[in-house]
């Protein structure tokens, strides 16, 4: 939440800036969308009570503890502006669809305060209107939400660490479903998401931050859907790690690309 917050202090307002911002939540939803068409034929088993967490490992990323670390490194402040709004569908999305996901055999009730309550809503709930106003804080306000928003890539590095270190290696190279879901979530969906980007002469910046999310590993979010609703965790766990393993050569090649357009 402090490096979305800092993000948006850092930016200051501007016509192109608020397009930007909105461009980039089209594309996040675009990318999202594209995940759930790709994913449905594959695992579409309704007798597999692991099918759900294929589904949604394939359909969401870990935007905000990889992506906005990462986005924050190579383009700064006004990136991590932009990568924000990924954050803003992936909550959207996944206290909607993906609940409905996870519980289809119960009654699913739409529940709007999850969404508005999540860590990521409430930071751009903050940081929009201090955009948009262009409001100035003290730097008794501005320097420790800097100094925290700092610490988010050596914590996310830790987080993912322990994911992996807690996942069973032998047999984490066992399920086949896996790569299904990293080649939807790690390849194809972020070079249609390139294509797309190409043909309607998207800005290097925008291209960058928005590609940078669509090519995210799969959403430790999976791993607490599971466990909240049933499902294997374990399962969810050793996709995580394993697309997380993964992304360190795939995220690379899509940026090196995304820079090319």
């Amino acid at each position: 939440p402090c490096m979305i917050v800092n993000s948006f202090l850092d930016t200051s307002f501007s016509e192109s800036a608020a397009k930007g911002f909105f461009t980039a939540l089209g594309c996040s939803f675009l990318a999202h969308f594209a995940g759930i068409i790709l994913a449905t034929p594959f695992f579409n088993n309704k007798e597999d009570n692991d099918s759900p967490v294929y589904k949604f490992a394939s359909v969401y990323g870990n935007v905000g503890y990889m992506a906005l670390p990462l986005t924050n490194a190579v383009l700064g402040s006004e990136g991590v502006f932009l990568g924000s709004s990924a954050v803003i569908v992936l909550n959207v999305l996944a206290f909607t669809h993906g609940i409905w996901l996870m519980n289809k055999s119960k009654h699913y009730k739409f529940n709007f305060k999850s969404i508005i309550l999540s860590p990521g809503i409430i930071s751009v709930i903050i940081g929009l209107p201090l955009f948009l106003l262009s409001v100035n804080l003290p730097e008794i306000i501005t320097k420790p939400i800097g100094y925290i928003a700092d610490l988010n890539t050596p914590l996310a590095m830790l987080i993912l660490g322990t994911y992996i270190a807690n996942t069973d290696i032998k047999n984490m190279f066992k399920l086949k479903e896996q790569y299904i879901i990293i080649l939807i979530r790690l390849i194809a969906v972020p070079l249609l998401m390139l294509g797309f980007f190409k043909l309607i002469n998207l800005d290097y910046t925008t291209a960058v931050a928005c590609t940078i999310a669509a090519a995210a590993p799969s959403a430790t979010n999976t791993v607490m859907f599971s466990v909240k609703y049933g499902k294997s965790s374990g399962t969810a766990s050793k996709i995580v790690a394993m697309s997380s393993l993964v992304s360190i050569i795939t995220l690379p090649v899509m940026i090196a690309l995304a820079m090319q357009l």
